[in-house]
């Protein structure tokens, strides 16, 4: 038989073994994402550097898809890690280094994409459907249905009827 002794240790050690794999995940994610740049590709002046790790956060892994080039360990992530440091170096601006991006690999390469013409519909979508919905909420309630029906009363032969089936089980 379990006590309630048994039960609250069990209950704790299964909460802390929890929190446990909680903070090792965390802490796994962030020392990849630290491994991911290579100590060659580091900028000596850190206001590059940190321009750099700015943008490379923002900017999509072809390879990956769902990571930023500065967490990716893949090779196409390297390339473009070095690209943007190169393009720092040279003079850009983060917005020309991003258009450069976007010119050569599409706004897929960025992990939010920018409002413009092409990505309006996107944008708009939650917009639209929240419309469509409060819409039709809208005219549900106003078309009437919050009333409810009445029910006629039982004739004297429904009530017989009733009684006799009511009476037999």
């Amino acid at each position: 038989m379990i006590t309630l002794k048994a039960l609250s240790v069990r209950s704790l050690s299964t909460l802390l073994l929890a929190a446990f794999i909680a903070v090792a995940g965390m802490t796994s994610v962030n020392i990849r994402s630290a491994w991911a740049v290579n100590p060659d590709e580091v900028l000596s002046d850190p206001v590059l550097e940190k321009r750099a790790r700015n943008l490379s956060t923002g900017l999509r892994c072809m390879v990956c898809q769902n990571q930023s080039i500065d967490d990716s360990d893949a090779d196409l992530a390297r390339d473009l890690r070095l690209l943007v440091r190169e393009r720092l170096v040279q003079g850009d601006t983060d917005e020309q280094v991003i258009d450069f991006l976007v010119d050569r690999y599409g706004e897929f390469v960025l992990l939010k994409p920018r409002l413009d013409k092409q990505t309006i519909i996107l944008w708009s979508f939650p917009v639209f459907i929240l419309i469509i919905g409060i819409g039709v909420i809208w005219y549900s309630r106003r078309k009437g249905g919050t009333t409810p029906t009445q029910i006629a009363p039982l004739s004297e032969e429904e009530t017989k009827r009733l009684e006799k089936l009511l009476d037999g089980q």
